[in-house]
């Protein structure tokens, strides 16, 4: 029964074209003869009427005529309907030529010509005035909703135009577009005009007040969304935007659920990263993948991504339950991969990790389960060395006990000449990775990928930030001169799978995260894009640095060597691996302090370790010294 109306559409169409093709037919035959046909040409012309009909109809439904609805045809559409109308035409006119239905009587040629041109323009003009009837605005002059200025007149804005016009129940009347292309300007798209640059922003807005300004430039570099947003703020104008043309054209198009309004990594100034991720994925895909943190920011978008590329099977290991219970349902549910397996189990906890390992036997480990509140982690010290430090060393020695090809870990910033308890855990989870990598004796090859802070992820600068808007403020900045790196958690994530991809061992990836942006004017940019303006709608509150937080976030030690890859947006640091017996004597010890509870003592451990470790200076089998081949370039190929 739900396929009835578009059946009952496609033979209202057909009947159409029917009284179509016989008035062509009819139309051509009176054209041709100034006081009407003959009476052997009309004996022809009501013998080969339903021939005509039979034939035509048949190519039309063959040249998928009737497979799209008049309301939503396209110039490809009517080159298409044009070569259906001249192939019908001449099969009919041969069909009729050969059986010959009036005895010496033959089509006149300029009948044929005739029909085949009231025809085609019969059945163009007919498409063409269905659909300017149906996208016509209702309700005469008057525009109905919200009257929308777009900038673009790109691809993304003929779609966007095109849906606004056909479906006036979303409520958005375009009234005009604006264009960087000054070629454009007076030229009109679906019959709305551009009406200037960016340039002209100003004062096109204060002539032609907009409900609302809508950005359709998926391609728009944050700078220009800035400026743009600024103007229209100056003329108290609400923005919106659209997300990237793929999502747009990905499945049917939901203009009311995809236009946002701007959010602050619209306006970052940085450029979107963009991966390849088919291409890099191969070594995921007819794999089984397992992913610790599966629940959090990183570890569920991570799952989300792999699971694009049709692993065997997917793991999922968290030890929050609700977490793990929706990105399992998600992936399931909303994504329909059924390959997943939710394990519930804490990563630091040995034997459960070696019952994981056994009974799924992954191929490649992303390990993105870790505590990651620096505060929080400052008063407990003791789940920061456990969670992070000591959990990364069981489930590394695992995956290299089960012969696991790939382990990748998830870094951070804050592990390069760490001031706190949470950067210094995670300095030392590094060390482990570099530390098993350069064994000759494991044959799993692990990275670790380092990176700054990622916009939205959960206990982030701007949800907190968020909140404090919606409450009416003070927005707390800690200093007026403290910057950050940010990344989008989608493109950081697909920067880790592609540093998984890249060959190395031991070695730690660093993510190119653009120019740091200053946290005064990240959060006067959100207070701006909130309707409010900074100071005097939105107070802002300076509260002084925390402890051990730093002012400027490093991305590498000035004793790593840094060197490009394959890739222009990952590094690779290098230097020489820790010493493995020393850091499993280190390692141990800690383990034993955070069995005992004994907090200063962990705490004064993790300080000691990163203050002064052991390097490796053992030569390498072919003479040349550990830093040396830690430095030497690896193949940047996946295998």
């Amino acid at each position: 029964m739900k396929h009835f109306p578009v059946n009952r559409h496609r033979l209202w169409q057909l009947a159409a074209d029917a009284g179509i093709v016989a008035a062509a037919w009819w139309l051509a035959f009176e054209l041709r003869f100034d006081n009407g046909p003959p009476v052997y040409y009309q004996t022809l012309f009501e013998r080969t009427i339903l021939i005509v009909l039979l034939i035509k109809l048949t190519v039309f439904v063959l040249f998928g005529f009737y497979n799209r609805w008049w309301r939503y045809v396209s110039t490809r559409d009517m080159w298409g309907a044009a070569r259906g109308v001249i192939v019908a035409s001449l099969v009919a006119d041969v069909t009729i030529y050969l059986v010959a239905p009036v005895h010496n009587v033959r089509l006149p040629r300029s009948v044929a010509v005739m029909d085949l041109l009231l025809t085609l323009a019969f059945v163009a003009g007919a498409r063409m005035l269905a659909r300017t009837v149906i996208e016509r605005p209702r309700g005469g002059l008057v525009a109905r909703g919200k009257e929308v200025i777009v900038v673009g007149a790109g691809d993304a804005a003929q779609l966007i135009l095109r849906e606004m016009l056909k479906t006036p129940a979303l409520g958005y009347t375009p009234i005009g577009l604006i264009d960087d292309d000054p070629r454009k300007k007076n030229l009109r798209l679906h019959g709305i005009r551009v009406l200037g640059t960016t340039d002209d922003l100003p004062h096109i807005l204060r002539d032609n007040k907009p409900d609302e300004l809508l950005i359709a430039i998926p391609s728009a570099a944050g700078s220009t969304r800035q400026r743009i947003v600024e103007i229209a703020h100056e003329f108290s104008v609400p923005v919106k935007t659209l997300p990237g043309l793929y999502e747009l054209i990905s499945g049917d198009l939901d203009l009311a659920g995809q236009i946002r309004p701007v959010q602050v990594e619209d306006v970052l100034g940085r450029e979107q990263v963009e991966v390849d991720f088919a291409s890099i994925a191969s070594y995921l895909s007819q794999k089984t993948v397992l992913v610790t943190g599966a629940g959090g920011s990183i570890g569920a978008e991570l799952c989300r991504q792999i699971a694009r590329v049709l692993p065997t099977r997917l793991i999922l290991v968290d030890q929050a339950e609700t977490p793990l219970f929706e990105i399992e349902r998600e992936l399931l549910d909303e994504r329909e991969f059924t390959a997943a397996m939710p394990v519930l189990a804490d990563v630091k906890n040995r034997a459960r990790m070696r019952q994981v390992f056994e009974k799924y036997q992954p191929d490649v480990v992303f390990h993105a389960a870790a505590y990651k509140h620096v505060p929080l982690m400052e008063s407990n010290s003791l789940e920061a060395a456990a969670n992070n430090t000591l959990a990364t060393k069981v489930v590394a020695e695992i995956a290299a006990e089960f012969g696991a090809e790939r382990f990748v870990l998830i870094s951070t910033d804050k592990a390069v000449n760490p001031k706190t308890v949470m950067g210094q855990s995670k300095a030392v989870c590094e060390w482990v990775v570099e530390a098993l990598g350069h064994r000759s004796d494991v044959q799993t090859r692990f990275v670790a990928v380092r990176f700054g802070n990622v916009l939205g992820s959960s206990g982030s600068v701007i949800p907190i930030f968020h909140r404090q808007i919606e409450k009416g403020g003070p927005v707390t900045v800690t200093h007026p001169d403290m910057t950050r790196y940010f990344m989008t958690i989608p493109e950081a994530v697909s920067l880790v799978v592609q540093a998984g991809a890249i060959g190395g061992r031991g070695q730690v990836f660093v993510l190119d995260m653009g120019e740091p942006v200053r946290i005064l004017d990240l959060a006067r940019n959100m207070i701006r894009l909130s309707g409010k303006e900074p100071e005097t709608d939105i107070p802002i509150s300076f509260v002084g640095a925390r402890p051990g937080e730093k002012l400027h976030e490093e991305l590498w030690t000035e004793s790593e060597a840094v060197a490009g890859t394959t890739h222009p947006k990952i590094m690779r640091t290098s230097r020489p691996p820790v010493d493995p017996v020393w850091l499993d004597e280190r390692l141990r010890e800690l383990g034993q302090l955070v069995a005992a509870g004994d907090t200063l003592e962990v705490v004064a451990k993790l300080g000691e370790l990163v203050r002064d470790p052991k390097r490796e200076q053992i030569g390498t089998a072919d003479g040349r010294s550990a830093a040396a081949a830690a430095a030497e370039p690896a193949a940047d190929t996946v295998s």
